[in-house]
C-alpha cells in the first residue's frame, strides 16, 4: 500500500503523524510519501519517508499552502492507495477532486473549539467561522472516511468513527524521578501556561530547582520566553524531534501541564502527561477533566487550581522532599502508561482500519 500523507499546519515532526501513525505504517511494509513544510520548520524528511515540501499555513496566511496542497494531491492521484490529511484547511485541498483515492481525515481537535484560541481570528468572525467549520465537518463525514484522537470528538459526528487515541511509546526501562529538575513539553502558548511555568520558574529560582520547558512558542509567548532564558529563570530549548524530546524526560523531578480551562482542552486528554507517565515522572497538572480522570485514577501525580504558579510550586517541593511519595507516583504512571497507552497496543488498528479503506487483500 502506498499512502499519501499531508499536512499544512502541524510540525513534520509531529509524534502523533510522524513518530506514531506513518512509523506504524513504514513498519507493516508500506510505502509512505509524506508532505509537509519542511523548508518553513527548517527540518529534512527522515530516510524512511519519501518527503515532499509544502508551505505553512500560519495565522491568515493558508490560501497558498492548500492550493499547494491541492495540486500535490491531484498530481499524485492515481500513483497512491490512499490519502491521509491532518488539518481542516486540507478538506478543501481534496475537495471535488475527480477519481481520487479513499481520503481519510485524521481529526486531531475540536477545530470550532479552537477558534477561542487563534488570537489573529477578530472576535466578530468567530461565530460565522465556528459555522463554517461546522458545516466542513459534516460535508466531510460524508464524503471522506474519519479518524478520531479523542472519544470525546465522537458527538459532533452522526456516525460512529475509529478512535486513534494520542498514546505514546513507553520505553521497556524507565529511570527513577530524582534530579532537581521540572520539565514542560509541548506547544507554549498563553492559554497552556506559558506565564505560569515562567513564573513557576522564577519561585523555584531560590530553591535551586530548574525548570526547562521543551517545545516551539507562540509568537506571542517568544518575548516572554527569551526573558526568561536571559535572566537565568528557565531553559527554553525550543522545538525538538519527538524521538529526542522524550529523552530529556528521563530522571526529571515532575512533568508539568498547566493548560487553562478552555474548551478545547475540556475534553481532551493532554498528551504530554501521558509521555511523563511513560518516563516514569510524576505529573503536575490543572484540573481539565481528563488530566484530573487520568492522574486520580492511578494516582501518579498532583493536580493543582488553574493558574497558580505558587501552587505549583509547593507541588514540586512537595516532590523534592518526599523521595518515596515521588517514586510511588513515577512507578505507578509507568505501569498505568504500559498497560493502557502505550502505542503498539493501537497502530496495529490503525493500520489495519487503513488497508481495509484503501482495499488492499492480505
Amino acid at each position: 500500500m502506498h499512502v499519501l500523507v499531508m499536512t499544512v499546519v502541524h510540525h513534520p515532526e509531529d509524534a502523533r503523524i510522524l513518530h506514531r501513525q506513518i512509523r506504524a505504517l513504514v513498519d507493516a511494509g508500506h510505502a509512505v510519501t509524506y508532505a509537509a513544510p519542511y523548508t518553513a520548520r527548517g527540518v529534512v524528511p527522515r530516510s524512511w519517508v519519501t518527503g515532499v515540501d509544502l508551505p505553512r499555513a500560519a495565522e491568515r496566511k493558508r490560501l497558498t499552502a492548500v492550493r499547494a496542497a491541492r495540486r500535490l494531491f491531484k498530481s499524485l492521484r492515481d500513483q497512491v492507495d490512499l490519502a491521509l490529511i491532518h488539518d481542516p484547511e486540507l478538506l478543501l485541498a481534496v475537495a471535488g477532486v475527480r477519481r481520487r483515492p479513499p481520503v481519510v481525515w485524521d481529526v486531531h481537535e475540536d477545530t470550532p473549539a479552537t477558534l477561542s484560541l487563534k488570537p489573529w481570528l477578530p472576535s466578530f468572525l468567530r461565530p460565522p467561522t465556528r459555522f463554517l467549520a461546522r458545516l466542513l465537518e459534516g460535508t466531510a463525514e460524508r464524503h471522506l472516511h474519519l479518524l478520531l484522537a479523542e472519544t470525546a470528538y465522537a458527538g459532533r459526528f452522526r456516525r460512529e468513527h475509529l478512535v486513534v487515541p494520542n498514546e505514546t511509546w513507553v520505553p521497556d526501562h524507565v529511570s527513577e524521578p530524582s534530579d532537581d529538575r521540572v520539565v514542560y513539553l509541548g506547544w507554549l502558548s498563553e492559554a497552556r501556561g506559558v506565564r505560569e511555568a515562567v513564573e513557576v520558574g522564577r519561585l523555584l529560582q531560590p530553591h535551586r530547582v530548574a525548570v526547562e520547558l521543551i517545545g516551539y512558542a507562540d509568537p506571542q509567548s517568544r518575548p516572554m520566553l527569551n526573558q526568561a532564558v536571559a535572566d537565568g529563570v528557565l531553559e527554553w530549548r525550543d522545538f525538538m524531534p519527538n524521538d529526542e524530546a522524550l529523552k530529556r524526560l528521563d530522571g526529571a523531578l515532575a512533568g508539568l501541564s498547566l493548560l487553562h480551562d478552555e474548551p478545547n482542552y475540556r475534553h481532551s486528554m493532554p498528551t504530554k502527561i501521558v509521555e511523563y507517565m511513560a518516563h516514569g515522572i510524576p505529573v503536575i497538572t490543572t484540573p481539565s477533566p481528563r488530566a484530573v480522570e487520568l492522574v486520580e485514577r492511578y494516582q501518579s501525580g498532583v493536580v493543582v487550581p488553574w493558574r497558580d504558579p505558587k501552587a505549583v510550586m509547593r507541588a514540586v517541593l512537595d516532590l523534592r522532599d518526599d523521595p518515596q511519595a515521588r517514586k510511588a507516583a513515577g512507578a505507578r504512571g509507568y505501569a498505568a502508561a504500559r498497560a493502557h497507552h502505550h502505542w503498539p497496543n493501537s497502530a496495529r488498528r490503525f493500520v489495519t482500519q487503513l488497508e481495509a479503506w484503501a482495499g488492499v487483500k492480505k
